[in-house]
């Protein structure tokens, strides 16, 4: 019996999600190297990425369903994760308190396994529900249950990682049965509310001086400094362009992010990096790759054998194109500058760690299509 699970396991396992997710994370590493050649940030990453393998068959290889009727327990841990963080064991970089410092493994941004937690807790709420249409309760409920972790990212603050987690609860609601007129009417709420909240927050200071530069700097570049706030833009947009159409092939003495020019070129400014060694043609070969792991598992959502399992798929799908079009924008000036990583590119062990057990819950619901 073992022997027939075994072989079927392997024989529903999505190899060519697997390879791919690889591929790109192992291209990161290539281009992390290109961004900080005399740092040991790309050795970091392959750690990481070892450690964040075995996590992905673990996840794969377990029964979504079983963890997603812990799920609960799971998210209630998350939320205390994220309380401690902004205790005095937080520990604060770059003017966010958003790590927890561990033995060994070094800071450890619970944010990004909430995420995680968030989609199985929200999959289980939603999928028991019988009906085809959202009750205006049932968007309460799961209004609440998201509610609940960003709330404690924006405390850190962490606007960029909070904004994250708006797709998860888009596609929850859309795939549920949200009814038209609470679209159009969220809407038409955000259109006023966004302007009106923008305003008053710029009065009041609430938006800090270097939040502003940054929106500004996409809106009005020639309003900003261009050796202040909106460095990162600019130097980005330059990088960009360096690249032509095939790159520049590693010529580490003019390359803008080995000479210091641009910021945070291992995680942020990854994509910038990726177009100056590899060019247009780089860029696209990666966008591909993502689309076609993408497609992957939107065909696994389409598959599964319970509304649980789609959800959490979908949800996780439009999280990481979320994430990669932020970033993306980022890199090409056309969206201001918020912190958002490139999925398994941008350095970071939290991120690719958190991504690629995302993808096992992915591979899991894909495992399991035929199980009842």
């Amino acid at each position: 019996m073992v022997a027939i699970l075994e072989k079927r396991d392997l024989r529903d396992f999505d190899w060519l999600t697997t390879v791919l997710a690889i591929a790109i994370a192992v291209f990161g590493v290539w281009q992390i190297h290109n961004a900080q050649p005399t740092e040991n940030f790309w050795i970091k990453q392959i750690y990481g990425i070892g450690i964040a393998l075995v996590a992905f068959f673990v996840v794969s290889f377990t029964d979504y369903r079983r963890i997603i009727d812990s799920a609960p327990v799971f998210y209630g841990i998350g939320l205390f994760l994220l309380l401690l963080v902004l205790t005095p064991l937080g520990a604060e970089s770059h003017g966010q308190k958003a790590w927890l410092k561990l033995p060994i493994v070094g800071q450890f941004q619970p944010s990004e396994f909430v995420k995680i937690l968030t989609v199985l807790m929200l999959a289980k709420y939603f999928g028991s529900k019988k009906a085809n249409v959202l009750t205006f309760k049932e968007m309460l409920v799961g209004g609440a249950i998201f509610a609940g972790p960003v709330v404690l990212i924006l405390l850190e603050p962490d606007a960029g990682q909070a904004i994250t987690y708006f797709p998860i609860l888009a596609a929850m609601f859309f795939l549920s049965g949200i009814k038209i007129r609470y679209v159009v009417l969220a809407i038409v709420a955000a259109a006023i509310m966004i302007p009106a909240a923008w305003m008053v927050g710029v009065k009041t200071g609430k938006i800090k001086r270097y939040q502003e530069e940054r929106i500004l700097a996409i809106i009005d570049p020639d309003s900003v400094d261009p050796k202040g706030f909106g460095y990162h833009t600019i130097q980005s947009v330059i990088t960009v362009g360096k690249g032509g159409i095939a790159g520049s092939q590693g010529e580490s003495e003019v390359s803008q992010s080995v000479l210091k020019f641009l910021p945070e070129p291992h995680s942020d400014f990854i994509f910038a990096v990726t177009a100056e060694n590899t060019g247009f043609i780089g860029c696209v070969s990666l966008l591909l790759a993502y689309a076609l792991m993408l497609s992957r598992m939107i065909a696994g959502a389409r598959e599964a054998s319970d509304r649980a399992g789609m959800l959490v798929i979908m949800s996780i799908v439009c999280g990481l194109v979320f994430q990669i079009f932020m970033n993306v924008g980022m890199a090409l000036g056309v969206l201001p500058v918020i912190g958002v990583p490139l999925p398994m590119m941008s350095a970071g062990l939290s991120a690719i760690l958190s991504t690629f057990v995302a993808i096992g819950f992915v591979v899991s619901v894909k495992m399991r299509r035929f199980v009842n």
